[in-house]
C-alpha cells in the first residue's frame, strides 16, 4: 500500500507492507476566514479585556514569536497584532525572536517568517541567551538556578506572546509559557529548565501538564513577568490555521491544550515492530536536532527491540547551534551517553536533546532518510537509509513475515499512545 509522509516542504511517497496502521490526527480544515477570526479572538479573548483596550498608544510593545524552527504562521499574527493596535506608532514596537538557544534569523529568513512591510518598518531582534547584556535578571528559581529573561521584553510596558500548539516531547505543549521560558531566557535558567533531572522526569512527556516539572518551571518564570496577552493558534498538516487561543496566558493556554490533545492524541491497541515516522515536514524538519521529536513519537508505540525509521530532510544540517554533534561523539553507545549525561556534574549546552534522543535508541534501533552524509548519521550512533522501501524488506527478514508497522505521516503533530497504558 502506498503512503506519504511529511518531507521538507513536500510529500514523499512510499510503498509500506499491505497491513501497516496509519496513524494520523483528526483532519480538521483550516478556518474559512483566519482574519476574522484573530481579529474576534483579540476583541473577545479569554480572561482579558480586548486587545486595544488593553494597550495606550504611548506604551512600548514587544511581541515574542518562535524562530524560524517552529511553523507558527507569524506572517499573519504579527501584521494582524499590529494592525489591531494601529493607534501605537510603529516605532513602539519591538519584534522579539524566540531563539532559545537556537542561531540567529537572517534578514532574508526573517522576511520569510514575517513579510517584508513588518521587517521594513518594525524593530525586530534576534534573542541572544548567552549575552548578559541582553538580559535582566529577576530572581532565583525553587528549581535552583538565577532566571534571566530578554531585557528588550521586561523593559516594554505591554508583553505580547505568540505561538503554535502541539503535543511536545517532554514540555507536554508547546506554545503558550515556552515562548517565554526557554524562548527568551537566558543560557543558565535554559540550561536548569534542562537538566537531566527535569528531562528524565517520567512525568516530562508527551501531552502531560500534571506536576510535570517542565511546565511547572515555565509557569513559575513567566509570572515572574507575565506576558500581558498571548495569542496562539492549532494548525493542520497543511499548516493551516484551525483554531484561535487569545488572552491570559494560563487559562487561555490550558484550552488550547485540551483543544490539541483531542485532536492528535491517537490510541492504539498494541506496540508495533517497525514505526516509520516523518518530522512534520518544514520548518520542523531542518535539523537532525529537532528530528528527535519524530523518533520520541515513534518510540511511544514501538516495541523494545524494534526498528524506527525516521524521514528528516534535515536541510540545515546538524545544526551548528550548539554542542549536540560533540556530545554524542564523547561515549560510544547510547547507552554509555545517558550514564554520562546522568552524573550530576556533567552540564553542556544541548544535552537534553542527546538526552532524549539516547533514550530512544537504547529502546530501538533508528534509521534516518535525510538529505545528510552518511557520516553524519554514523556519527550520531543512527543508521542512515536512503531508500526506506527497501529497509522495510530486510527488516522483513528480521522480523518474520507478520512484521507489524505502524505509519506517523505527520511526525510529532500526532502522539499516539498505547490504550491502557497511559490516558
Amino acid at each position: 500500500m502506498k503512503t506519504s509522509l511529511l518531507y521538507g516542504k513536500q510529500e514523499l511517497l512510499v510503498e509500506v507492507p499491505d497491513g501497516s496502521i496509519v496513524i494520523e490526527p483528526n483532519d480538521l480544515e483550516g478556518l474559512a476566514d483566519d482574519k476574522q477570526a484573530i481579529a474576534h479572538a483579540l476583541r473577545n479573548p479569554i480572561g482579558t479585556p480586548a486587545l486595544r483596550q488593553m494597550v495606550k498608544s504611548t506604551d512600548k510593545v514587544a511581541i515574542v514569536i518562535s524562530d524560524i524552527t517552529r511553523p507558527t504562521p507569524n506572517h499573519k499574527l504579527v501584521p494582524w497584532l499590529i494592525e489591531e493596535l494601529s493607534h501605537v506608532p510603529l516605532e513602539n514596537f519591538v519584534i522579539i525572536n524566540g531563539t532559545g538557544t537556537h542561531r540567529d534569523q537572517t534578514r532574508e529568513e526573517f522576511i520569510q517568517m514575517l513579510g517584508e512591510s513588518v521587517v521594513n518598518s518594525v524593530n525586530i531582534i534576534n534573542h541572544h541567551c548567552h549575552d548578559k547584556d541582553e538580559l535582566v535578571h529577576l530572581g532565583r528559581s525553587r528549581f535552583g538556578c538565577d532566571v534571566y529573561l530578554n531585557k528588550a521584553y521586561v523593559e516594554a510596558d505591554f508583553r505580547i506572546v505568540t505561538g503554535f500548539i502541539e503535543p511536545h516531547f517532554f514540555a507536554g505543549f508547546s506554545g503558550g509559557p515556552k515562548g517565554i521560558m526557554p524562548g527568551i531566557a537566558g543560557i543558565e535558567t535554559i540550561l536548569t529548565f534542562h537538566n537531566a533531572r527535569m528531562i528524565g522526569d517520567p512525568l516530562s512527556t508527551w501531552g502531560n501538564m500534571v506536576d510535570n516539572p517542565l511546565q511547572e518551571m515555565a509557569t513559575e518564570v513567566n509570572r515572574m513577568c507575565k506576558p500581558d496577552f498571548m495569542l496562539n493558534v492549532t494548525l493542520n498538516k497543511s499548516k493551516e490555521i484551525t483554531q484561535v487561543f487569545a488572552g491570559e496566558l494560563f487559562e487561555a493556554h490550558r484550552r488550547g491544550c485540551e483543544f490539541t490533545r483531542e485532536h492528535t492524541m491517537i490510541p492504539v491497541e498494541q506496540r508495533f515492530d517497525v514505526v516509520l515516522t516523518s518530522n512534520s515536514g518544514y520548518p520542523l524538519d531542518q535539523n537532525l536536532y529537532q528530528a528527535v521529536k519524530g523518533m520520541s513519537a515513534a518510540q511511544k508505540i514501538v516495541k523494545e527491540g524494534g526498528t524506527i525509521i525516521c524521514a528528516s530532510e534535515c536541510s540545515d544540517g546538524i545544526p551548528n547551534h550548539g554542542n549536540y554533534a560533540e556530545i554524542l561523539q564523547m561515549r560510544k553507545t547510547p547507552a554509555e551517553i545517558l550514564d554520562m549525561i546522568s552524573d550530576p556534574s556533567f552540564k553542556k549546552f544541548d544535552q537534553w536533546q542527546v538526552q532524549k534522543q539516547a533514550v530512544i535508541q537504547v529502546w530501538a534501533d533508528v534509521y534516518v532518510y535525510s538529505s545528510l552524509p552518511d557520516e553524519d548519521v554514523r556519527k550520531a550512533m543512527l543508521h542512515p537509509t536512503h531508500d526506506i522501501e527497501a529497509a522495510l524488506q530486510d527488516l522483513a527478514a528480521k522480523y518474520g513475515p507478520n512484521m507489524s508497522v505502524a505509519v506517523l505521516p505527520l511526525g510529532p503533530l500526532t502522539i499516539p499512545y498505547v490504550r491502557d497504558q497511559e490516558s
